[in-house]
């Protein structure tokens, strides 16, 4: 007769047990999304200032290429625009790695957390098949 008694302890204490690490696990999605999207969302900003700066690279580049031709129209004898070229072919250099750099990173898109929501799936899935009656 004691053991009919600890049936109902036994399936409350296994009730609260699952519900506090069924909370845990929602907790711990919770933290991994937030690092996800955090990681995701740092190499965003990074890309976009690296494509800013590329940009700018590339405004610097098209100034010199309008003062290397001018001064290389002034004076097609002289080397005084070698010089204005060089420069030009730096700031061009710069800008396209600049954009395929800044490309890789923005190509990731929208934050999302897949490993978070993956985990969750499998989680939802193992939790029901163990929660539907056996017979």
């Amino acid at each position: 007769m004691p053991a009919e008694n600890n049936k109902p302890e036994n399936i409350a204490t296994t009730v609260t047990e699952v519900s506090e690490r069924v909370a845990l696990l929602v907790r711990e999605e919770i933290e991994l999304a937030k690092a996800e999207v955090t990681q995701k969302v740092k190499s965003l900003a990074i890309g976009a200032g690296i494509g800013a700066a590329a940009g700018v690279f590339g405004i610097f580049a098209f100034i010199f290429l309008l003062l290397t031709a001018a001064w290389g129209l002034n004076s097609l004898i002289g080397s005084i625009w070698l010089g204005f070229l060089i420069v030009l072919g730096v700031l061009i250099v710069l800008t396209v790695a600049g954009g395929l750099f800044a490309y890789r990173k923005l190509k990731v898109g929208a934050p999302m957390p897949t490993l978070a929501i993956d985990e969750a799936q499998k989680i939802r899935a193992t939790v029901t098949a163990r929660s539907e009656p056996r017979g």
